[in-house]
């Protein structure tokens, strides 16, 4: 019998153990994305920032543990699974399910870009020293909104498939990119196949881009099938832990880089566009995930770390959003007091000291920013109603990808600034506006 103080009662509609995976994956994401960037200085002044994967290669190995995106979509698939087959079952149309995803994502998006765009403006009366260093790194974090509103549209389709097929669906998946990436390759010989991450990276981009959505709806089908009870168990993690391992020594061996985060379009990576290798990293996840789940539900039972994951989990979106603003007065607090911020490159003394500090102002610098956005949030109209007609959504949500998708080209500026333009008038669109009664 739990003693009072150490265990607490949770709804049965809560799962405890997936809010804890998306905020432990949350919390690597904002950790993995400070400790990349490496900010340089010229005196006083930051005069750019550096990635970490640039300076220093073997780091890519580190990503094979920070590259969590998959899991945060496997387990949204998981959280999502039950009740979109409950719609389907009933008849629902699940668009209507996808237009309140993209209103809630649209509505703290709409906040972000403004103080951006806000800060964008200030930085044109300082020469551009307030943001420019910081300019593309401000918003290329929200090409995560547009992937996962992508895969989640397809939710039904993916549910759908797991009744037909079962893990056949997540078998075809696989087929399926591992097919876009010979089509990349064009082996012409067995030695051509041997080494076909190598012929695939430094092949064109082209047919890879296909590779976008099916390598990412790859976690969306796992973990239905996991919800679904399909694979479960210690033993069933342990046999994904070693083919994860076995994947990922595979493909690096074939030329696939190392690294799972990408830096640009020019297709040398595993993430622009996404390739075979990223699944690897898939199964190590699934695995992890399925061999801890049983001692991670046992420490979930306890009051203090199930009420530290909720309020990770409430704040998720925040401080997903709003993680990277917190890099600029880290920046400039770690000059001020003459700190090693800047601290060289791998292997020089007082690096990873250097390291250790930054993370640390990161850490500091975006407990107010997340506090103000909280508190702004607050004030806001909750319980929106969201769009039903077809039309609304459709458009919201074209407007919707459009804003993110400027702001993730251009920057902070003037992308951020072009972009909110898109994002709010995608808020608006995608709810429900009521018509006043009419006078008799």
């Amino acid at each position: 019998m739990a003693t009072a103080g150490t265990q607490k009662q949770t709804p049965p509609e809560r799962n405890l153990y997936l809010d804890a995976l998306r905020a432990g994956a949350l919390l690597v994401v904002v950790f993995g994305h400070w400790i990349a960037t490496l900010p340089r200085f010229d005196g006083d002044v930051v005069i750019e920032t550096e990635h970490l994967l640039k300076v220093w290669e073997s780091a890519g190995f580190l990503t094979w543990v920070v590259q969590v995106v998959p899991l945060f979509v496997f387990v949204s698939a998981a959280v999502s699974a039950d009740g979109v087959a409950r719609r389907m079952e009933q008849g629902h149309r699940q668009l209507h399910w996808w237009g309140s995803r993209a209103l809630g994502l649209a509505r703290p998006t709409v906040t972000y870009l403004a103080a951006i765009a806000v800060l964008g403006l200030i930085s044109v009366y300082t020469g551009g020293r307030l943001l420019e260093p910081f300019n593309q790194s401000l918003t290329i974090h929200l090409w995560f909104l547009i992937m996962l509103l992508s895969v989640q549209a397809l939710l039904p389709v993916s549910v759908a498939a797991d009744r037909r097929w079962g893990l056949g669906a997540v078998v075809g998946l696989v087929v399926a990119a591992a097919l876009v990436d010979l089509l990349r390759a064009m082996p012409t010989s067995i030695a051509d196949v041997l080494r076909l991450g190598q012929r695939v990276t430094e092949s064109g981009v082209g047919i890879g881009w296909l590779n976008m959505l099916l390598v990412w709806l790859l976690p969306q089908q796992l973990g239905i099938a996991w919800r679904r009870g399909r694979f479960r168990g210690a033993w069933a993690g342990l046999a994904f832990l070693v083919l994860g391992a076995a994947w990922l020594s595979a493909t690096v061996a074939s030329g696939y880089p190392v690294g799972m985060v990408g830096r640009d379009f020019h297709g040398d990576s595993n993430m622009l566009p996404p390739t075979l290798a990223l699944a690897g990293v898939m199964w190590l996840q699934v695995g992890a995930v399925l061999f801890f789940e049983r001692p991670g539900r046992w420490l979930l039972d306890r009051r203090r770390i199930s009420g530290a994951v909720g309020m990770l989990s409430a704040l998720s979106m925040p401080l997903y959003l709003w993680h990277k603003l917190a890099e600029l007065p880290a920046a400039w607090l770690g000059e001020r007091l003459g700190l090693p911020v800047d601290a060289g490159l791998p292997g020089e003394a007082g690096f990873w000291i250097g390291r250790l500090w930054w993370l640390g102002f990161c850490t500091l610098m975006v407990i107010p920013v997340i506090a103000a956005v909280v508190a702004f949030e607050m004030r806001r109209t909750r319980n929106v109603v969201q769009a039903t007609n077809t039309p609304a959504i459709l458009i919201g949500g074209f407007l919707l990808f459009a804003g993110i998708v400027v702001s993730l080209a251009l920057g902070a500026l003037p992308g951020a600034l072009i972009g909110v333009a898109g994002v709010a008038a995608a808020s608006w669109v995608l709810r429900a506006h009521p018509q006043p009664p009419r006078a008799k």
